[in-house]
């Protein structure tokens, strides 16, 4: 091997890494436990009516963070090479060049690996 094609493979490794990383920071910030609530907080009010912010979540579509998310907790339980499948899957070489609008299918393809 040249020493050019050394060189490019250790920046597509660092990239790599690189992107693993912001997964697996991704994936713990959503793990963060957040502020406990005061009983008075957590009681809801008789007259008040369920939010719609959580009906408006289930209709959202997922954001890169969920996806990588996701891809971070099964790369984290050993799956690295069939999430690194799935990436190429969708004829890229990294999961920031996926679509917006195929990230439910990566989510639902990611679902079956684990």
């Amino acid at each position: 091997m040249s020493k050019t094609k050394l060189a490019l493979d250790v920046v597509q490794d660092l990239r790599n890494l690189a992107e693993s990383m912001e997964a697996l920071i991704s994936a713990m910030e959503n793990l963060t436990p957040k502020k406990a609530a005061t009983p008075q907080e957590s009681e809801p009010k008789e007259k008040e009516k369920p939010k719609k912010t959580q009906q408006v979540a289930k209709t959202n579509p997922p954001t890169l963070e969920d996806v990588r998310a996701k891809l971070a907790g099964l790369s984290q339980d050993g799956k690295q090479a069939q999430v690194k499948e799935l990436i190429t899957s969708f004829g890229v070489k990294k999961l920031s060049d996926i679509p917006t609008d195929q990230y439910p299918e990566v989510l639902q393809r990611a679902e079956k690996l684990s």
